[in-house]
């Protein structure tokens, strides 16, 4: 059956493209007017005043995680640390005698006391049982007594390599654990229930109510710092068959027998699951100073972060690379950044294509690697989101002269970089209408990054597309992945656009049925 999909007008980031799509057999057969076009249709979904635009893509998103956040205990309406010890009691009301508690979304620039807890505030709350608080950016976690106890970490555990525990002055741990010291505790936390797999495709129709067609779903294999979510390749590869958006998975993989192993059980599931390739950790967070800089944090003169990134890791990317994937490497500080180019550098002049490097986050650099960036050719996969949450207190984090250089998105654009966007969530909100309002007013900071309003659409559309190395958007013989929102995003305001209101997506032809009485977000 071919349908056409009409509105008042069809509106790409290359500019104005008629006012109707025609879709046949899920793809695009032809764009323009519908007075050209609505013979050829037999039915026809008509749009009064509304835009249509190409499906939105969410480049970088946690699809568990985001679930976890929508369905399980978060810290985000807490202003001090008293009425975190409240929350942290009604949640272990309910649990069975000793069963771990583990909570997320805690953010220290939020509570009155401007600090991380320590094991004795969680103990204050909750003394009974294993109890670990992520912070909000994943990249701390702050354990408990009996979290640590069950770990076996004590005043003798050494610091592992990527990640530190932070120390009384006798050595004690404070219970507050860096990248991957948090891999300790949560190695001995596996009973915690994450989020049951129908509420996963729950969460993913909530993304599809966005206008999200598509995203680039960052999914552990059940270790690391969130264990406690299960192995995430089983949850999406249970659930593929139904899944209301395309998945393309980057898989947080250790060893090479991990990554094929996951690449394996998703080449087996369903068409809407695709194996994308390996997601690596070069450092950690700006908020948590693990961020890898150069020179010392302006706030921390003695702290430059921590880097993560090791030989064994680009020996992983190689081995992803020649199964056919993408390799895609957090760098959020400078030091960072200079670290995974040099990575890519290397890889690119051992045949890799450039368009299967990414570079996530790419959040503080250097001049010069803005312009390699360019060079090389490679994905930069950037968070506009993160500018809302950070935008109170980044230039004294990074200090005046670096946050010229932080989240250029301009910069990256002149130098030729290929610009996705995402939203990281369940760090950020998942909106890309807001994302791309961020993009666009950077929450008043450094505005000469600001992107114009077609390149803000453009870099969760055609950018998006790039990164997930799908079709080019409403090109004939595309999947036809569109959304009819109420306002044209180009010619809104980035406070209009904010308010716009999704009115249908459509994912290969077919209108996603979406319950929006549902919240797409915590906070």
């Amino acid at each position: 059956m071919t349908t056409l999909f009409s509105a008042a007008e069809v509106q790409t980031a290359a500019g104005q493209l008629g006012d109707s799509v025609l879709v046949d057999d899920g793809r695009v057969a032809a764009v323009g007017s519908r007075q050209e076009l609505v013979a050829q249709a037999d039915i026809e979904h008509h749009h009064e005043g509304a835009t249509i635009i190409p499906g939105l893509r969410d480049a970088h998103i946690h699809p568990v995680g985001y679930a976890a956040a929508l369905t399980g205990v978060t810290l985000d309406a807490i202003t001090d640390l008293a009425g975190m010890g409240g929350v942290l009691r009604d949640a272990a009301a309910p649990l069975p005698a000793g069963a771990p508690l583990i909570v997320i979304r805690f953010d220290d620039q939020a509570v009155v006391e401007g600090r991380l807890p320590t094991r004795i505030d969680i103990d204050e709350a909750v003394a009974d049982r294993p109890t670990l608080v992520h912070r909000y950016c994943g990249h701390i976690a702050i354990a408990n007594t009996p979290a640590l106890a069950a770990a076996g970490v004590d005043a003798t555990t050494p610091d592992p390599q990527g990640g530190s525990l932070d120390r009384d002055p006798d050595g004690t741990p404070t219970g507050v654990l860096r990248e991957t010291a948090i891999d300790l505790v949560t190695a001995f936390i596996k009973d915690a229930a994450g989020p049951q797999p129908q509420q996963v495709l729950d969460a993913l129709s909530r993304l599809a109510g966005l206008g999200i067609t598509s995203i680039g779903g960052m999914l552990g294999l059940g270790d690391g710092p969130w264990s406690s979510l299960g192995d995430e390749v089983d949850t999406m590869v249970s659930i593929s068959d139904d899944l209301p958006i395309t998945v393309h998975a980057l898989v947080i993989a250790r060893t090479a027998d991990a990554l094929i192993e996951a690449r394996h059980r998703i080449d087996a599931a369903g068409t809407r699951l695709r194996w994308a390739g390996l997601k690596l950790f070069a450092d950690g967070s700006l908020g948590g100073h693990t961020a890898a800089m150069h020179a010392p944090f302006t706030d921390a003169p003695n702290e430059i972060g921590t880097m993560r990134l090791t030989d064994s890791d680009l020996d992983l990317a190689g081995i992803a690379l020649d199964e056919g994937g993408m390799v895609a490497i957090h760098a959020i500080g400078d030091r960072a950044n200079g670290a995974v180019l040099d990575a890519f550098t290397t890889l690119i002049g051992n045949s890799a294509p450039p368009d299967r490097l990414r570079l996530e986050h790419a959040s503080v650099l250097t001049p010069t690697d803005i312009d390699r960036i360019g060079a090389l050719g490679i994905i930069a996969s950037v968070q506009p989101a993160f500018l809302g949450s950070e935008a109170s207190w980044l230039g004294a984090r990074v200090g005046e002269d670096r946050l010229a250089y932080s989240y250029p998105f301009a910069s990256l654009q002149a130098a030729g970089a290929n610009l996705a966007a995402g939203s990281d969530s369940p760090v950020e909100s998942p909106d890309p209408f807001a994302g791309m309002a961020l993009a666009r007013d950077r929450a008043g900071l450094t505005p000469e990054e600001s992107l114009d309003a077609a390149s803000a659409l453009g870099i969760f559309t055609d950018g998006g597309a790039v990164a997930l190395a799908e079709p080019a958007p409403l090109a004939i013989g595309s999947p036809a992945d569109l959304v009819v929102v109420d306002r044209n995003p180009v010619r809104a305001t980035p406070d209009e656009l904010r308010d716009a209101a999704v009115l249908t997506t459509i994912v290969h032809g077919v209108e996603v049925p979406v319950d929006r009485t549902q919240p797409v977000w915590v906070s």
